[in-house]
């Protein structure tokens, strides 16, 4: 068996890597995290070069990339930051809705503002009674001529302050757990909708968000697919979501270790520096085992996906091993840096941050594992 990239995948590996060390860099990243701002500039620049357009089928204007491309565009894009890669996918992830969901009109509407980087989309299913238990969830919706009226509290929703925002939210249109939940295209704009920024530890470039719909006022054009088809629409992208994720975390833990091992080689304690000393050298040994490891598992699964095998399993096993390899790695760095780890300008409490964060988003451990155990039959 082969592991190494072809030559396509390996140029635009390369093309990446390059891309987030001289158009975006650590100073920058780290910049827009103090300041809690999106990273609008460096958002732009990869709307100017398609790479929105990964997931979007070529006949709406995208790249039609395959999973295997998207990981390592995932990968590259986390490596300062966990907040800066979310602050690009969370918009890729509901444009792909609109793209294999939505009416023509749909399309023609958002992904070409989308593909330039003038729109943006957020996504809202938790609310403050529906975590994990996403089709718990009391956001309603009914019916009133051509229009849906919305009320409901909604929480977490990433980026659904930002200026030209659409917001895909799942609220309840029937009874059902699951059929009774419809998908609609919210502007941010919209009358009745009420949001207010969370002052979270991470999410701080991107930003996360409280919603409150009074009486808002949809058009019944804005939903996407029919009345009941909003569980299986978000279904349908979960796969992608938890690979891009992992290979997130991936990316990230890969700079966490590497500016452990640099600190360590150049801080000198007892006369010898740091790297010498075994504790640390076996942690970092361990470390380099274990973010390898979470990286095959990364490129195992989106070689099935790419082959359009079934592998809930395999993406799942992905982003609960590289989530808790990523906190590890984080964890032993901010230890390995003593007090300068609680220094911004050493990245690695952000890593930390953002890592913890990692095991909740998109998906918390625990969710992720009962997954594993009911596709081993369990």
């Amino acid at each position: 068996m082969d592991f190494r990239f072809t030559a396509e995948q390996q140029l635009w590996h390369d093309t990446v890597h390059a891309f987030m060390e001289k158009e975006v860099g650590v100073e920058y990243t780290r910049k827009h995290d103090e300041a809690r701002e999106f990273p609008n500039e460096a958002y732009k620049k990869i709307a100017d070069r398609g790479w929105l357009g990964l997931l979007i089928p070529e006949e709406f204007g995208g790249l039609a990339a395959d999973p295997i491309m998207y990981a390592i565009f995932c990968e590259a894009i986390a490596k300062y930051s966990l907040d800066f890669a979310a602050a690009v996918m969370t918009s890729m992830f509901t444009a792909t809705n609109v793209a294999n969901h939505g009416t023509d009109e749909q399309r023609r509407r958002y992904l070409p503002p989308f593909l330039d980087g003038e729109l943006k989309f957020s996504i809202s299913i938790s609310e403050p009674g529906a975590g994990s238990d996403a089709a718990g969830l009391r956001t309603k919706a009914v019916r009133d001529g051509d229009s849906w009226i919305l009320n409901g509290n909604k929480v977490f929703c990433s980026g659904a302050h930002l200026p030209n925002t659409v917001i895909a939210t799942m609220a309840r249109t029937g009874e059902d757990k699951h059929k009774g939940l419809s998908m609609f295209l919210v502007p941010n704009a919209t009358s009745g909708v009420d949001i207010r920024k969370l002052d979270t530890i991470v999410r701080r470039s991107l930003g996360t968000t409280e919603i409150f719909f009074t009486d808002a006022r949809i058009p019944a054009e804005n939903m996407i697919g029919a009345p009941g088809d909003g569980w299986s629409v978000v279904n349908s992208h979960l796969a992608w979501e938890r690979l891009s994720l992992a290979a997130t975390y991936v990316g990230n833990a890969r700079t966490a270790l590497d500016d452990t091992i640099t600190y360590t080689k150049n801080r000198t304690q007892f006369g010898k520096p740091l790297s010498s000393f075994q504790v640390l050298k076996h942690r970092m040994a361990e470390n380099e085992c274990e973010v390898e490891a979470a990286r095959l598992l990364v490129y195992s699964a989106a070689t099935k996906l790419a082959r359009g095998e079934h592998a809930l399993k395999d993406v799942s096993m992905a982003k609960v091993f590289a989530a808790d390899v990523a906190f590890k790695v984080s964890f032993n760095g901010m230890q390995a840096l003593g007090g300068y780890a609680q220094l911004p300008e050493y990245d690695m409490e952000r890593y930390f941050r953002e890592a913890k964060h990692a095991m909740v988003g998109g998906g918390t451990n625990e969710i992720q594992r009962t997954i594993i155990a009911r596709e081993m039959g369990l």
